[in-house]
């Protein structure tokens, strides 16, 4: 173990469950990495079971699923209120994400879906009546994300 507590088998579970969770089997990541199956499953439900592997989501495409007001949200929450606040956010219908920000006033960003103008309008009122200020907002045209490269060991399976 490294003083992170993950050793290179664990870097190479979570990447390449960032990668592809859906399609990479235990066996998969056993095969790259020299292993059992059954050493990947115990690691990755160790990983869960610490917290550090927190769950397998869904990537939504929102407009081709028919919602094309995907918004972000920025809004300003009192510091020592900002993680309740964030948690109650996921409350608000149509909100999807949460992220609170550790710096700067606008600490607290929302990721929300509405069907028009004012479904997003609602959002905004709702999440104003939780004690969020709301500083902007934007619609957002893609999402781009991947697995974090410090979790890449230079294994692979054509090795």
């Amino acid at each position: 173990m490294t003083l992170e507590g993950l050793d290179d088998l664990d870097k190479q579970i979570l990447h390449a469950l960032q990668e592809d969770a859906r399609s990479t089997s235990s066996q998969n990541i056993a095969d790259s990495a020299g292993v059992s199956a059954s050493t990947v499953r115990n690691r990755i439900q160790r990983l869960e079971e610490r917290g550090i592997l927190r769950g397998y989501h869904a990537d939504v495409d929102y407009e081709l699923s028919g919602y094309q007001l995907y918004t972000l949200i920025v809004c300003t929450a009192p510091v020592t209120r900002r993680e309740e606040l964030a948690a109650q956010a996921l409350s608000v219908p149509g909100v999807v994400r949460v992220e609170e920000v550790m710096t700067g006033s606008e600490n607290v960003h929302v990721s929300a879906v509405g069907t028009d103008s004012d479904d997003l309008s609602r959002i905004g009122r709702d999440l104003d009546d939780l004690g969020l200020e709301v500083v902007d907002e934007d619609l957002i045209r893609n999402v781009h994300s991947g697995p974090y490269e410090g979790f890449d060991t230079g294994v692979s399976d054509e090795e």
